[in-house]
């Protein structure tokens, strides 16, 4: 599920005569919701710091090879994928909030474990659990979110989320430039530990208590965050529409949904995922000397782009910036593998990277004059790839496109 676009999402109880409530407790519980787009964008980037750290860690540590160090990465999406069918049933059961505590505790317990980790499966139990909670946070937050806040800023901290998403990958990558994948992990349990404390003095949305008939609840609710309960509405007959598998027949349905499920797929096939989990492996392998380094810089190029794009994505249009960002992605990664093809001068060309290999701390002198190549093809790949992200979810609410697997759509 994601939210819905801003006509569905205007919220029940509103300000009479357009006038914009004061209160500043709605930028509260916003914050205590994006805590959880934050936990999940950690988890995500978690994994770039801490697999060579687990590469160089010595027994009884637990130690990865390049087979589990690709597990170690890539099981939190299956996680993810389990996490936004549950969330999705969450949602509309349990609450939205009830929906953002329960998904802390996986979080904190898939950390706690990577923390005690004496194996490998542990380290992917925690894993998968982590990846559990990223699903069902990424679908709930954002529904929370939009649920709270009154029109004159539900754009502003609409665009909060995926901000929060990047900038966990990057406090992910800070983190690990100086800390070891243990105490990285207990860093983790932090976010969603906040996101717990401070949810529980956060109200449920006053749109859920208002569909489920708590009218006094929801007036409670709205003069705690908005400061007024001025301008309360019945719920309009029919607000609450589900998903039939019948409704797929009408093609104003089929035609949005392929399209929809179509940029999904390609956005993410285009490896931005692989960037995010293997950042410094990836520039290990390209030999660079200080691959730390390049993976923050990485990281606050994406921040920075991430926020370009919610500012310019409503002037430039969707479609527009899809295209750019696929020409900027396709030029970047093509830029990537002839730095590549230059300085790896071997025969082999397995697509599967020797992660436990170790990497020469000179590079060859083929590479010593391009190494701020493979940064620069990067930084410029993570630049086009939040702007079709921005742009695809931006596009997917426009085709009123529900979907509870677009929580695998990394940043």
């Amino acid at each position: 599920m994601t939210p819905e676009d801003p006509e569905e999402t205007q919220p029940l109880l509103g300000p009479p005569g357009g006038s914009a409530p004061r209160g500043r407790r709605v930028f509260l519980a916003a914050f205590a919701a994006a805590l959880g787009p934050l936990s999940f964008g950690f988890a995500l980037g978690y994994s770039s710091p801490a697999i060579p750290s687990l590469q160089r860690a010595a027994p009884p540590a637990p130690h990865l090879d390049d087979t589990a160090a690709s597990w170690f990465g890539a099981i939190v999406t299956l996680g993810a994928a389990a996490g936004g069918v549950l969330g999705g049933w969450l949602v509309d059961r349990a609450g939205r909030k009830l929906s953002l505590l329960l998904c802390s505790v996986p979080f904190v317990a898939g950390f706690a474990v990577i923390t005690a980790a004496q194996d490998l499966w542990m380290l992917l139990g925690g894993r998968l659990l982590t990846g559990l909670a990223c699903g069902v946070a990424s679908l709930v937050a954002p529904v929370y979110i939009s649920e709270i806040a009154y029109p004159a800023v539900r754009g502003l901290l609409g665009s909060c989320v995926q901000l929060m998403v990047v900038v966990g990958i990057l406090l992910a990558y800070l983190a690990g430039w100086v800390l070891e994948w243990r105490w990285l992990a207990v860093l983790g349990c932090a976010p969603p530990s906040l996101m717990l404390l401070l949810m529980c003095v956060m109200p449920e949305t006053p749109r859920f208590l208002l569909t489920q008939h708590r009218r006094q609840e929801a007036m409670a609710a709205l003069r705690f965050l908005w400061g007024s309960e001025q301008g309360w509405e019945d719920p309009p007959i029919g607000a609450e529409q589900s998903f039939h598998l019948a409704l797929l027949r009408q093609p104003g349905i089929y035609k949005p949904f392929i399209i929809g499920v179509s940029l999904m797929a390609f956005q993410q096939l285009s490896g931005v995922n692989a960037v995010m989990f293997y950042a410094e492996t990836i520039f290990e392998e390209a030999k660079f000397k200080d691959s730390s380094l390049a993976s923050v810089v990485v990281g606050v190029i994406q921040v920075l782009f991430t926020a370009v794009a919610a500012l310019i994505m409503d002037r430039a249009g969707r479609r527009l910036l899809l295209v750019l960002s696929g020409v900027v992605m396709v030029f970047s990664t093509s830029t990537f593998g002839t730095y590549f093809k230059l300085t790896q001068g071997g025969p082999g060309n397995s697509s599967h990277m020797a992660l436990s290999a170790p990497v020469s701390a000179e590079p060859v002198d083929a590479s010593v004059g391009l190494a701020w190549l493979a940064v620069g093809s990067m930084c410029l790949f993570i630049a086009g790839g939040p702007q079709a992200l921005r742009s695809l979810l931006a596009c997917l609410r426009f085709l009123h496109l529900q979907c509870p697997f677009h929580l695998v759509l990394c940043p």
